[in-house]
C-alpha cells in the first residue's frame, strides 16, 4: 500500500509517467421493443424486458497527473489481450519514456508473463525492461485511481442500454476524447501518514 501512495506524491516525470490501469466489463443489452420518445412533460419510456447480447471488457489506462487516459474496447481480456495493449501504451503513446510506472491489482493475466505468451521472448524482455509494476494490496483495489476513472466513464458514457460492442467502443472513444481534450485530472490526498492513522488496524503491532 505505501509502495503505490509514495509512487503517487511523486512530481509529474515525462521520462518516468505513472500510470494507473483497471478493467471493467459492460453487459451487452438490446430493446425489444421499440422505446416511446420523450415528449413535453415525459421523458422518453423503456420497457422493462430486455435482451441480453453477451459482455465486452474495457481495459482503461489514466494517467492523473496528466489527465490522459486510452479505454481499449475488447470482446474478452485474456493474457493476449492484455499484453497487446501494454504493448500499444509503450510503444504508440509512450515511446519517450524510459519507464512506465504502472499501478495495477493482482489479476492473474496482469504479469509478465502475460508478454511471454503473447510475444517472442526478446519482444517480451524489452517490453519489460520499459514497464515497472507496482501492485495494489489484496483486497486494496481501491487504491488504484483507475478504478475512479472506470467510475466516471460508467456514469457518462455507458450508463445505458448498449447491444454491440461496435457502439461501446463508439461511445468510449467519444468520451476518451473529450476528457483528454478537458485535460480532466484525479486529485488524490490520501497519503502515507494518514493511512497509518486511519488503517492502523492492519499494520503489524511490535512491543518493544
Amino acid at each position: 500500500m505505501e509502495d503505490v501512495l509514495e509512487l503517487y506524491r511523486k512530481p509529474y516525470d515525462p521520462k518516468y509517467p505513472v500510470l494507473c490501469m483497471d478493467e471493467a466489463s459492460k453487459q451487452l443489452i438490446a430493446e425489444t421493443r421499440v422505446p416511446l420518445p420523450a415528449k413535453e412533460g415525459q421523458l422518453a419510456r423503456y420497457d422493462h424486458e430486455y435482451e441480453r447480447k453477451g459482455v465486452c471488457s474495457q481495459i482503461l489506462f489514466v494517467e492523473p497527473l496528466r489527465g490522459w487516459r486510452k479505454v481499449f474496447v475488447c470482446e474478452r481480456r485474456t493474457m493476449i489481450d492484455w499484453a497487446l495493449c501494454l504493448r500499444e501504451i509503450l510503444d504508440l503513446h509512450y515511446p519517450d519514456a524510459l519507464q512506465v510506472r504502472l499501478v495495477l491489482d493482482n489479476l492473474n493475466t496482469h504479469t509478465g508473463t502475460s508478454l511471454y505468451e503473447a510475444f517472442r521472448p526478446a519482444e517480451a524482455r524489452r517490453l519489460l525492461e520499459r514497464v515497472a509494476f507496482h501492485y495494489t494490496p489484496k483486497h486494496g483495489s481501491w487504491l488504484n485511481m483507475a478504478e475512479i476513472e472506470i467510475g466516471v466513464m460508467n456514469g457518462q458514457c455507458l450508463n445505458c442500454r448498449i447491444d454491440s460492442q461496435q457502439l461501446i467502443a463508439e461511445e468510449v472513444a467519444a468520451w476518451e476524447k473529450r476528457r483528454n481534450q478537458e485535460e480532466a485530472k484525479i486529485k488524490w490526498s490520501f497519503t502515507v501518514s494518514a493511512a497509518r492513522v486511519k488503517l492502523t488496524k492492519i499494520y503489524p503491532s511490535i512491543k518493544i
